[in-house]
């Protein structure tokens, strides 16, 4: 059903609505949290550079019909856009009058790179005490690799999770998508929720710090458990689990299902369903801890029979039967599936130059003060005026910052 984002507004109440939220992040990881903080009600006001704007805005890739950027348009909804040159002195001191009223403020600079524009964190919060300062980068404010650039893939690579993603035989790859980018936005996100709650009861802000490489690492708990376990680092598996067995995908007639057969009874009641109650007899299967050593064997004796009927038909005999199963799909299917539409997890929204354009929903619900997509993400500069007369600019001011090149 579509949603513009109007419709149920008069009625609700949003968690984050008296939050202001200075969004000075770039591509992924900052505007992707700053999104999640918009969806739940804060006022995102989004501070690009001049002329370019977010560097998503002119990035190669998947354009829509009117050549808008579909990356850029899929992290940056629910805020309002500021261009200002902070190297320019009417530019910052812009800024600082926002900052001085802000709640949080969130930057995915290089470290170091804040500070010379003097826009870091000992420089605001001298301005506004009270202020949430959150920074993401590819390594973190401290350590030996503080400086280098970070990417999805670098800190995929880094942290372990390409060693363990892939086939036993293949090479190291990366996961599909980039759960090192999207991990360190929502670990950012925590923090300055949590942040804003410490606030209230000690009345100061405080500086926020998470990075890629932290957020990759922070997800490899089977990983790390069985390294500090046996002593040897985990290798690649595929979809296979590294401690149920049978637990990953498996071939049907035309195409692939998952199964989660990770106990005795899931496990017998898998063997009736395929009429294989000869493998519950097999020594070599005998128990989980058997399955998983032999999780070869047990792919191909399971594949063998799946193979005999369509993905669907076994789909629908092993939910009948209460086996965990699900179907793998592309993106195509998955965002038609009833239950997305359902869960309100794809949505439609009016976009001035594109018309309706699609977008994923908010994943988490609230029952007293649900999200809501209220604006589709802005064009470069859309909300300066209206930002700039905010803070007392009068037009004649506004349109002398724009000759000096102050904003945009």
């Amino acid at each position: 059903m579509p949603w513009n984002g109007t419709e149920r507004r008069a009625t609700m109440v949003l968690a984050l609505e008296n939050l202001t939220v200075l969004d000075l992040t770039q591509v992924m990881a900052g505007p992707y949290c700053c999104q999640l903080l918009g969806d739940l009600g804060a006022d995102v006001l989004k501070v690009e550079p001049i002329g370019a704007g977010d560097a998503t805005r002119q990035a190669t890739g998947h354009r829509l019909p009117n050549g808008e950027s579909a990356a850029f348009l899929a992290v940056n909804r629910n805020k309002r856009s500021i261009a200002l040159d902070l190297k320019s002195d009417a530019g910052r001191q812009a800024f600082y009058d926002l900052a001085r009223d802000a709640d949080v403020v969130v930057e995915s600079f290089r470290p170091g790179v804040a500070a010379r524009l003097g826009v870091d964190y000992e420089t605001l919060s001298g301005l506004n005490d009270q202020l949430v300062y959150a920074s993401v980068s590819g390594f973190g404010q401290t350590g030996p690799y503080a400086q280098r650039a970070g990417y999805d893939l670098i800190a995929q690579a880094m942290s372990g999770i390409m060693s363990v993603t892939g086939d036993p035989d293949g090479p190291p790859v990366k996961a599909g998508v980039p759960v090192a980018d999207l991990s360190a936005g929502l670990f950012c996100a925590v923090g300055i929720l949590s942040a804003c709650l410490s606030r209230a009861t000690t009345g100061r802000g405080q500086a926020v710090d998470t990075s890629l490489y932290d957020a990759a690492l922070a997800l490899s708990i089977w990983e790390t458990s069985e390294l500090w376990a046996t002593g040897e680092p985990p290798g690649r598996l595929g979809s296979a689990h590294r401690v149920n067995a049978p637990y990953q995908a498996l071939p049907a007639r035309d195409g692939y299902l998952t199964i989660g057969a990770n106990n005795e009874r899931l496990w017998q009641r898998l063997c009736k369903v395929l009429g294989r109650l000869d493998l519950l007899a097999d020594e070599r299967f005998t128990t989980n801890t058997d399955r998983v050593r032999r999780r070869d064997e047990l792919a191909g004796e399971l594949g063998r029979t799946l193979r005999e009927r369509d993905r669907d038909e076994w789909v629908q005999l092993l939910l009948d039967a209460g086996v965990p199963v699900g179907p793998i799909r592309d993106y195509a299917e998955s965002c038609a599936d009833p239950h997305t539409a359902a869960r309100e997890m794809v949505v439609e929204l009016d976009h001035p130059a594109e018309g309706r354009v699609r977008s994923l929903g908010v994943p988490v619900k609230l029952t007293g003060t649900p999200a809501e997509i209220r604006r589709v993400a802005p064009d470069l500069g859309q909300h300066t005026d209206e930002v700039l007369r905010s803070l007392g600019r009068t037009d004649a001011e506004i349109a002398r910052m724009r000759a000096e090149g102050a904003a945009g």
